[in-house]
Formats: C-alpha cells, structure tokens, sequence
C-alpha cells in the first residue's frame, strides 16, 4: 500500500474514533437528561394542578414514564455492554428513535395541557418548554442534530401555536422564543463542532505519540523489534515468568558468512538479506514470543511458556526457513543458532541471553548452519 492509501486509511481510522467518543460523550453528558425532563414535566403538573385538565397531566405522565424508561433500559444496556460493542453503528439508531420518541412526548404533552384562555399558565408552559430545548445544549451537545431535533420536537408544538393565536402578547411570545432559539441553534453548533475538534485533536496526537514511540522502538530495516526495545520488553516478560514459574526460553541467531555476502555482492543485497530474515522470523512466532535485531546479522528470541526441546525444534525449523530463500544473486543463506532455558541457568535475564549467545558460538565453531542447546 502506498503512502497516500495509508495516510487515507488512518484519516477513516481517527474518524470512526472521533464519532465512537462522541458517541460515548453523548451517553455519559444525556444519563440525567432523561430523569430531568420527567422531573419538569412533573414539576409543570403539580404547578398548574388547579388549573389544567388532570387527565390529560396524568396520561402525559404516563407516557413519559414509558419512554423514560425505554431510554434507562438503553443506557443500561451500553454501559453493561463490553465497550468494543460501544459503537455507533450499534447504539446511534437506538438512541435516535428514544430520543425522538421521549422528546416527541414532551412536546405533544405540552402542547395538549395548554390552556387556550389561560395567559400566566401559557407563559408557564412555554417557559418550561424553553428550558426543556436549552438543556438539550448540554445533554446532547456531542450530535448538533440529536440537539436541534430534540429542541424542535419539544419547543415548535407550543410556540407554533402561539404564533398563531391572535393575541400580540402571545404571537410576541413565539417569536421571543423562535428568535432565542435562533441563537441557541447557532450555540449548539459550535459547541459541537469544538468537542469534535478536541476529539480529533486527541487522536492525532494519540497516533503521534504512537507513531513516535513505534519508530523509536523499531529497527527500520527489518521492522522488527531494536535492541533497546528487545531487552526493555524482555526484562518485564523474564520477571513475569520468573514470577509464574513458567519456563522461558532464549534463541540466539547469527548469519553465516554475511560478511563476505556484503563483500561480495553489495551492502543492498545484504539488506535485502536481513529484511528477509525479519520477514521469516515476525512469521514464525507467536504474539505472546519477543523477537528483535540485535545489531548487524544477529537476531534474539524469547519463547515463554516453552520447554527446550521445543525450543530447539523451533530452532531447527527457522534454520529450515533460512537454508530455503533464494535472494538473487546470494546462492546460499544459512544461519547458526543458540538456545538456552531458564530451567538450566541463573537467576537473570543477562545470564539467560549470555548462556544463549554461548551456545550460538558453539554452533559456529561446529560447521555452522545448525542448533546447539546449551548444556
């Protein structure tokens, strides 16, 4: 893949990040929304008790408990959820349809309990409406839309109605209303858009840091781990096992001859040689194994939880891999190898590798292109 296919695939990468923290901004800001706007509707009931129709409060209450309770049973469910399923595609529609279902209820409820000859009760209504709609600024502010779909469900019913009753004192009601709600859109908006730059702003510098901190951890011709990287992630994985008891094995590998591989064909064949070997290596172990160059031709292994015999079989397999490529114009490629265990050496990891790298040596000094385990 080339370098701008990459640059694109991190770009979707950090997008689907930012809209997966927004998704989770949006469930830990909106959990009190949902007892707050039944609280209001009940707070707006029990204060026009004596004046409104007390079956339309009660069944507006009824229903509101309903979908106040859709919306708990959601919000329940995300966050009892393992948060690799916290996703958007799962949860956005479900949120969508209890928030349009819950704040359609409000409105409507509104809407039906309004006095049509009532002047302080309208007032009233509509003053808890607006503070209904402005409270969806905090409660949803991570989706601008879910903000002005709330706020035009719950606030339009009412004030719409008013616009058109033939009262100036009511029609100027519903347009102090529309003209501040006019400025509360525009709030929401670059609300929104601000916590979706800091999200995006996080992750960049996220995948910096991670970026830096690979490059600083890996050699860059082999793209394997470098020595520093290798001994730092090999120090906590011997404590660990010394910790658990586990047996913990160390291979040591050199190239035959890569000397005269250099000499006689060119340093760019023998990188070539050394990416190749990388490639072998980064195949043939496991995620739990730490594998890294050393330095020049010689490569280190450390296989946990692994006996040495089967170490030694692993081995013989990886001089098997090397012995079969074929780099043009190199004829042949072999390599010696060392293994040690720590059920055979002292109580450090420097011990461990020097006991390794001894028999590594024997094995050169036997022919090469072999195994030796240290006795």
């Amino acid at each position: 893949m080339n370098g701008l296919g990459r640059e694109q695939d991190q770009d979707f990468f950090i997008e689907a990040q930012v809209r997966t923290d927004c998704l989770h901004q949006l469930f830990r800001q909106s959990f009190s929304a949902v007892f707050g706007s039944y609280l209001a509707a009940g707070m707006l009931c029990w204060l026009c008790w004596e004046r409104l129709d007390r079956d339309l409060m009660i069944g507006w209450l009824i229903l509101l408990s309903g979908s106040s309770l859709l919306r708990f049973l959601m919000f329940f469910q995300y966050f009892r959820s393992p948060r690799s399923e916290r996703t958007p595609r799962r949860w956005e529609l479900h949120y969508w349809l209890t928030l349009v279902l819950s704040a359609g209820i409000w409105g409507a409820g509104a809407l039906a309990i309004m006095p049509t000859d009532d002047r302080l009760t309208q007032a009233l209504v509509i003053l808890f409406t607006v503070g209904m709609s402005v409270s969806a600024v905090s409660c949803y502010s991570a989706y601008r839309y879910m903000t002005m779909v709330s706020m035009a469900l719950v606030l339009l019913p009412c004030t719409l109605w008013l616009l058109f009753q033939p009262s100036k004192m009511q029609m100027g009601m519903a347009i102090a209303v529309l003209v501040f709600s006019s400025f509360v859109v525009g709030a929401s908006r670059k609300l929104s858009e601000a916590l979706e730059k800091a999200f995006r702003l996080t992750r960049e510098i996220e995948r910096a840091h991670s970026i830096s901190t690979r490059a600083a951890e890996t050699d860059e011709l082999t793209g394997l781990m470098n020595r520093r990287a290798f001994f730092e992630k090999a120090q906590v994985l011997y404590d660990q096992c010394k910790r658990t008891r586990q047996p913990l094995c160390a291979l040591m590998l050199d190239m035959d001859h890569f000397k005269a591989i250099n000499d006689t064909y060119g340093h760019q064949t023998g990188d070539r040689v050394l990416q190749q070997i990388g490639q072998v290596i980064s195949a043939s172990f496991r995620q739990t194994d730490i594998y890294g160059r050393l330095g020049g031709e010689e490569f280190a292994v450390l296989l946990p939880d692994t006996t040495l015999e089967v170490a030694r079989d692993i081995g013989e397999q990886l001089i098997r891999a090397i012995a079969g490529l074929t780099i043009d114009p190199v004829q042949v490629l072999s390599a010696s190898l060392g293994v040690a265990s720590t059920h055979a050496v002292g109580d450090d990891l420097q011990h461990l590798m020097n006991t390794a790298d001894k028999a590594l040596y024997r094995a050169k000094a036997l022919g090469r292109n072999q195994v030796v385990v240290a006795s």
